[in-house]
């Protein structure tokens, strides 16, 4: 898996930078409410709504604590083979802890996983031909050339993508003796999804994809990860931009206090719940608005 877990005695201290979520529940009222919105999927069965199409990964009813702070309860979904996902949800809402698990960098408190058939938990050797990762929050070393993180990233896997074909299909390879420092925001994001799908994955995980990108990155990244998916990979997307969910996902699943209160495709959701856009719905459901501040913030 894409976890930027290569050799630690190359990478300074503090190179890499993994943000464990922190829960802050102190609003009874709000807790009551996600509950109340939740338990239509606490008791549902799990199924994949994309017609004669298979679930590639299961979530059966998740349960995960960090001491005494519940981080996802009892969350449920499946995702169809070829679909992008989207998992939303306020800030500490549970979204990365969700997709930490599916990707076996989180032991689970209870509830089974499955991904293609195996568990995160007891398969993860097995797994990690299938899935990878970018990171929530990275960073490289400031004077490795694209090229050598990418081929060293390739020498990890036994059937890699030949990382030339991703730093051309990605728009990067004019970059490829370029040092990570003197990249701009929408190249470093395009070098951190060619690292994540260098492994050849069936899955791929990108937790913050267009986080911190100007408007004109953000629509060069959609169109990337728009490709991806052409390319037959399923796309798990955790992300904070509603109209990044509305253009890229087929469905998407709200999650708030790790909970799931919502899931169905962005159009439906805005149309049930909001004023006709998924931000409406987003707003009504969590009584919570997406500022400058919290974009990009999990």
């Amino acid at each position: 898996m894409c976890y930027l877990h290569w050799s630690w005695a190359q990478i300074p201290p503090g190179s890499l930078i993994l943000l464990r979520e922190s829960f802050i529940l102190n609003d009874q009222n709000y807790d009551k409410r996600a509950e109340n919105l939740s338990k239509e999927f606490a008791n549902a069965p799990i199924a994949d709504d994309m017609t004669n199409t298979k679930s590639v990964v299961v979530v059966d009813h998740i349960h995960k604590e960090y001491g005494t702070t519940i981080a996802v309860d009892d969350v449920p979904f499946s995702i169809a083979e070829g679909e992008i996902f989207g998992i939303i949800g306020p800030n500490w809402a549970g979204k990365t802890t969700t997709v930490e698990c599916i990707s076996g960098r989180r032991v689970l408190g209870s509830g089974p996983i499955t991904v293609f058939g195996l568990s995160p938990q007891n398969d993860r050797k097995e797994l990690s031909k299938y899935i990878g990762v970018e990171l929530h929050e990275s960073s490289l070393p400031p004077r490795i050339k694209i090229q050598d993180v990418l081929g060293l990233f390739a020498s990890f896997y036994s059937n890699p993508v030949d990382p030339d074909y991703l730093l051309e299909s990605l728009g990067i390879s004019e970059k490829r003796n370029t040092v990570f420092k003197q990249l701009s925001g929408g190249q470093k994001q395009r070098l951190s999804i060619a690292l994540a799908l260098v492994g050849a994955p069936k899955i791929a995980v990108l937790d913050g994809l267009a986080t911190g990108l100007d408007p004109d990155a953000q629509r060069e990244t959609w169109e990337l990860i728009e490709n991806v998916r052409d390319r037959g990979v399923t796309v798990i997307l955790v992300t904070h931009y509603m109209d990044e969910a509305e253009r890229l996902c087929d469905r998407v699943a709200l999650i708030t206090r790790g909970r799931v209160v919502a899931l169905d495709t962005p159009a439906a959701l805005a149309a049930q719940y909001g004023g006709g856009t998924l931000e409406d719905a987003f707003v009504k459901l969590t009584h919570e608005t997406i500022t400058e501040n919290e974009v990009g913030s999990q």
